[in-house]
């Protein structure tokens, strides 16, 4: 049991700067001192649970800034550490802790072997002194203050003003996501780095264009690639398990998809990815090339690994699907390859779409197939409830397309996801880099597929007889 609980917790070492960068928050320990620590869940938000953690246990309200990356003999264990800047006191730590300059450390005055180098590497990236830091605007000692300020100024014109709560959720770098409390309605300021610097430009976009369904942007940052919403009414579509809610969520993302129709070319031009019927026929190929060399390095049986011609066959039968969807004449919309239950803002009057990064332009039942994925995550395999949730998107498109295209689309999809969401990314392209696990992933998805094929020629050969 202890050993299940230890791997469900991860162990960090924080590094509290003061907020002008020369000071750092210890635990003495005898003539020496320690760095404080916290334990967080795993596979959970970092930077919220750090912060909630830090809080709670040494009275400090914290702002995440990096984590240095201290990986010599002397930290031979791997500790985890992060840097933070202190905000403000707002309690009592459970052990005694005091502020000491930088300039009065040494190697020798802290318990850990890899400390001191951690607090040097974190004041290297994260010196206050100008307005950058190498590693990303969200390393920098002050850029909260600063964020804080041009909220303020952002929103005093609305009448509303911050009642200095906030909630550090994710941090990097170059990437932040903060939500601030008013005397008025909750705010959100996010900001995306690589991979995702194009979630900026696509969300004003997609926000200009269907303001109905995205949460209103305040003001932008471009220096930042960030914006300040208002936070949606509702609540995670995840955190409800009424049938009714996620049809109407299913009936939304169709509502939104046909809106989009006549916004394809700008919706591209914004950053998102091109999906079409064209663009994943020229995929196959490659894709199918790479993934026969993925096969070809796996080491364990099972799961089995699919051979030469049964790759090829997979290929035919995905271009002969595409060549389907395509004749049916359904139009190339806004999609979601990233449409979680954690994405969606659910109310009885209005559903509010978050998270636009995995955004595409192409077949639009490909979203709802992802959302009927996490819908049997949620409910396991209920039958009826997924056949409400179609019903309610098909609802929606038989205003706009026929019936029987409609039906035969919803049948060719399921494969075609699959194949969109595994093959509408380049990182497949370069098969000798992939990580394992990710080699891995992608062998999971193609043996999908393969069975998406067969069950999809079964229902063919079924209605032909």
């Amino acid at each position: 049991m202890a050993t299940a609980k230890q791997n469900e917790c991860e162990s960090y070492r924080v590094i509290v700067l003061g907020q002008d960068g020369t000071e750092v928050l210890v635990a003495p320990d005898g003539d020496r001192f320690a760095l404080p620590f916290v334990n967080i869940p795993r596979w959970q938000r970092v930077a919220e649970n750090l912060t909630v953690a830090v809080k709670a246990e040494w009275g400090e309200e914290v702002i995440c800034l990096i984590e240095p990356d201290v990986s010599t003999s002397a930290n031979a264990t791997q500790i985890r550490y992060q840097a933070m800047e202190h905000w403000r006191t707002c309690g009592k730590p459970t052990v005694p802790t005091q502020w000491v300059p930088l300039s009065a450390l040494s190697h020798d005055s802290l318990i850990g072997a890899s400390d001191y180098l951690a607090i040097q590497q974190s004041i290297a990236l994260c010196s206050p002194g100008g307005k950058g830091s190498p590693s990303g605007p969200f390393a920098r000692v002050g850029w909260f203050k600063e964020l804080t300020e041009w909220v303020e100024t952002a929103i005093e014109p609305l009448g509303f003003h911050l009642n200095g709560n906030f909630c550090h959720l994710n941090a990097s770098p170059s990437f932040t996501l903060v939500r601030f409390e008013t005397d008025g309605p909750a705010l959100w300021f996010k900001a995306v780095g690589e991979p995702n610097r194009e979630e900026f430009l696509i969300t004003r976009t997609l926000a200009q264009l269907f303001p109905n369904y995205l949460p209103g942007v305040l003001a932008t940052r471009p220096d930042l690639n960030g914006w300040l919403t208002q936070e949606a009414a509702g609540r995670l579509l995840g955190e409800v398990g009424e049938d009714a809610l996620w049809q109407r969520a299913a009936a939304a993302l169709a509502e939104l998809q046909i809106d989009s129709i006549d916004h394809g070319a700008r919706i591209l031009g914004a950053g998102a990815r091109d999906l079409g019927a064209a663009k994943l026929s020229n995929l196959i190929q490659p894709f199918i090339e790479s993934m026969l060399q993925l096969m070809s390095r796996q080491t364990t049986v099972p799961p089995a690994t699919l051979g030469h011609d049964e790759l090829f066959l997979l290929g035919d039968r995905i271009q002969s699907a595409l060549d389907a969807l395509e004749a049916l004449g359904i139009p190339e919309t806004l999609g979601h390859l990233d449409l979680n239950p954690g994405n969606i803002i659910v109310s009885p009057s209005r559903c509010t779409f978050l998270d636009w990064a995995e955004a595409y332009v192409g077949n639009p039942f490909f979203s709802l197939q992802y959302l009927l994925e996490h819908l049997r995550r949620a409910n396991g395999t209920d039958s009826a409830a997924e056949t409400k949730l179609v019903e309610a998107y098909c609802a929606q498109w038989e205003h706009v397309v026929l019936t029987a295209a409609v039906a035969e689309g919803l049948q060719l999809a399921p494969l075609l996801a699959v194949f969109a969401y595994a093959a509408g990314s380049n990182v497949w392209e370069h098969t000798e880099r992939l990580p394992p696990a990710t080699a891995g992933f992608f062998r999971s998805l193609t043996r999908r597929m393969h069975r998406e094929a067969n069950a999809l020629e079964s229902r063919r050969s079924l209605c032909l007889h």
